[in-house]
């Protein structure tokens, strides 16, 4: 069987440079391809260099390593300056005062920088693969998506059309009504016209009788009677009503039914940055972690479940600002000083840092607060109610959102610009069901604790399910998450009273529970210094803990 290469030699159809039959041989010294019968008549040939005859399909495997300038000598030096290699003569000639290095070294970069580029490579082809994973799946219930779409459609068709039915049935009870009226009022008109009528017939006959009678005292007497009935000069005419119809308006209906927004290309990196060496990665974890410092943090407990700190954020310049059950900010020093106390107009529940200001979630709003401590609306998100809020390595928004039973997590640019939506998995089920906190780790993925699912859900970039973490045993509470700079998720466990150590693919590790113990942790932040600030939800008092050695 023809390898890749004879069969690519043959394709080309190469023939002997002196009799034009098929070649056989090539000379890497003349660069001349030779036949069987004209090998020996090539050799009689002098040559200053001599020959170097190998076979044809084997003529590129071997490199020549023949030096440009002195093609009878081979290349042992590689001249930087001049960026080719040269073989020992050229060094003391052409290349004399340039600077060198032995050819082997050169050859030993070329193979690592080749080496690395192919590794390089080789993960890209790893990254293609999940997506094209991603893609196949996508692609197999592209039908099954489409159909929901349309169902959502015919939902809100038929929703219309029960509002068109009410609104034609109160129309026909309006129009039973007047009509119930409007009979009303004929007959009594009915009946007032019998009875004058009636009345001008008797009127008629008593005076035709009294123009036979010469009884003046009758005539006298019926005078008067005739005098006073009065000719009728006017009735009530009732219309009847006019079902006047609104013009149908396309736009206007496709504005209050809705629209299909159309499809969107957006370009999503499939190859996340490198995780960069962190003086954290080589430090131990602390086998007993340590309170350093504790903060009460003043917030009011909630009527109905007594909870009182609820969210927190630290600045570049550590500092952590905290949100609570009040409508107010507070931004604490790790020394416990209240350094700022900014009024909001709904409880601090979902915060993070973003271009050094920080962001809250207000219902349908996503708002900051400037260096001067006023209160900035960025952008709305519709209809959605807005949850957890982090900010990502490449500048952007991710924002938890639910409407009714939907969920999911969008994406944004600081203008409100949607750049991706990540909702439902390959297989077209929903992903979460009522996401709450979210963060982004050092790899890229997507971390959200699902107060529906008691489960931690992490998705990558691309928004394909990566894992699901749902506590070490039954009294696993889920609340907030964080991660450090190598790529550990840290999970609050409110009712189990401890903390959650995961690695950067949702393993496990280890609990990180203080020798002074905590109670109900909830809100959790990152101090970048191996240590965390973790928030009491009841006591409202922040923990700021140790938990990697130095």
């Amino acid at each position: 069987m023809m390898s890749s290469k004879e069969e690519t030699q043959c394709q080309r159809i190469v023939v002997c440079d002196l009799c034009q039959t098929p070649v056989s041989f090539f000379c890497r010294r003349c660069g001349v391809n030779l036949c069987d019968h004209c090998i020996p008549i090539h050799l009689r040939v002098k040559s200053k260099y001599g020959h170097d005859v190998v076979d044809y399909i084997s003529k590129d495997d071997d490199d020549t390593g023949f030096c440009d300038s002195h093609p009878q000598n081979d290349c042992s030096a590689y001249c930087k300056t001049c960026n080719v290699p040269i073989c020992m003569l050229c060094v003391s000639i052409k290349h004399k005062s340039h600077e060198m290095s032995e050819l082997s070294d050169k050859i030993e970069e070329f193979f690592k920088l080749i080496a690395n580029e192919n590794d390089r490579l080789q993960s890209i082809k790893q990254e293609l693969k999940i997506v094209l994973d991603h893609t196949t799946k996508l692609l197999s219930s592209i039908y099954t998506i489409y159909k929901q779409k349309k169902d959502e459609v015919t939902a809100r068709g038929e929703e219309w059309h029960k509002q068109i039915e009410k609104t034609v049935k109160k129309l026909h009870q309006e129009l039973d009504g007047m009509q119930k009226e409007h009979e009303a009022l004929l007959k009594k008109q009915e009946t007032e016209f019998k009875e004058i009528i009636e009345k001008l017939d008797e009127i008629n006959r008593k005076a035709t009788n009294l123009q036979k009678s010469h009884d003046v005292k009758k005539l006298q007497t019926f005078m008067p009677l005739i005098e006073k009935r009065e000719a009728l000069t006017e009735f009530t005419q009732y219309s009847f009503p006019t079902f006047y119809e609104c013009k149908i308006d396309k736009n206007y209906l496709q504005t209050y039914f809705g629209y299909v927004e159309k499809r969107e290309e957006k370009k999503i990196s499939i190859l996340g940055k490198k995780l960069k060496k962190d003086h954290l990665s080589d430090r131990r974890i602390i086998k007993v972690p340590i309170v350093k410092f504790v903060i009460d943090t003043g917030f009011p407990a909630d009527d109905k479940n007594t909870n009182r700190l609820l969210a927190m954020a630290v600045t570049d310049d550590d500092k952590v600002w905290m949100g609570g059950h009040t409508k107010e900010l507070k931004l604490f020093d790790l020394q416990g000083n209240l350094r700022h106390a900014v009024n909001i107009s709904w409880k601090g529940y979902y915060l993070s840092m973003y271009s050094k200001q920080v962001v809250y979630c207000d219902y349908e709003t996503v708002k900051k607060i400037s260096h001067d401590n006023i209160v900035l609306t960025m952008f709305t998100t519709g209809d959605w109610n807005a949850r957890g809020i982090t900010s990502t390595a490449s500048g952007d928004l991710l924002v938890c959102l639910r409407k009714g039973y939907q969920s999911k997590v969008v994406r944004y640019s600081s203008t409100g610009t949607v750049l991706q939506e990540i909702q439902y998995d390959s297989q077209c089920q929903p992903l979460y069901t009522d996401p709450i906190y979210i963060a982004e780790n050092v790899n890229g993925d997507i971390i959200v604790t699902d107060w529906g699912k008691n489960a931690v859900v992490a998705v990558d970039r691309i928004g394909i399910l990566r894992y699901s973490y749902s506590g070490k045993d039954r009294n696993f509470d889920v609340c907030s998450v964080a991660t450090d700079s190598v790529g550990h998720v840290i999970v609050t466990d409110c009712k189990g009273d401890k903390i959650h150590m995961l690695d950067r693919d949702g393993v496990f590790l280890r609990y990180i529970i203080p020798e002074e113990k905590i109670n109900r942790p909830s809100a959790v932040c990152i101090l970048g210094t191996g240590e965390m600030m973790v928030g009491e939800c009841l006591t409202g008092i922040a923990k700021r803990i140790k938990y990697l050695e130095e």
